[in-house]
């Protein structure tokens, strides 16, 4: 015997991992679901404005126009309960970094939406 093990043991290692205290995670999930809120506050915008800027040009809203619009509304719900979920036990800089990284994710698509689906497309 090496004398590393006691007698009578198999040599099995359990490594505990301390979770972190869950109102820290969640204080950086509200803290940067702010940011995700006020996408879809734009997003609204968005979806009002265009409308009644087509209502002022005596036309509407075409269906792919509705749908690109609620689709740009419902982006960052998604992505921040995504994000939220695989960040979920994980370590403080994980977390955010997650979080973060769906923040990217929606504003590139966000803007993407914006150039490629110019008023001309959305308006029927």
């Amino acid at each position: 015997m090496s004398g590393l093990e006691p007698t009578g043991t198999v040599g099995t290692n359990t490594v505990h991992r301390r979770r972190p205290p869950r109102w820290i995670l969640l204080t950086i999930a509200l803290f940067i679901g702010l940011f995700y809120a006020y996408d879809v506050w734009e997003a609204i915008g968005n979806l009002v404005g265009l409308n009644l800027q087509a209502q002022s040009l005596d036309t509407q809203l075409s269906g792919f126009g509705w749908a690109v619009l609620i689709f740009a509304v419902l982006l960052p719900v998604l992505v921040y309960a995504l994000a939220f979920w695989l960040g979920r036990n994980r370590a403080f800089g994980v977390q955010a970094l997650t979080l973060l990284v769906g923040l990217c994710a929606v504003a590139a698509l966000s803007l993407d939406i914006a150039t490629v689906f110019g008023l001309g497309r959305l308006i029927a």
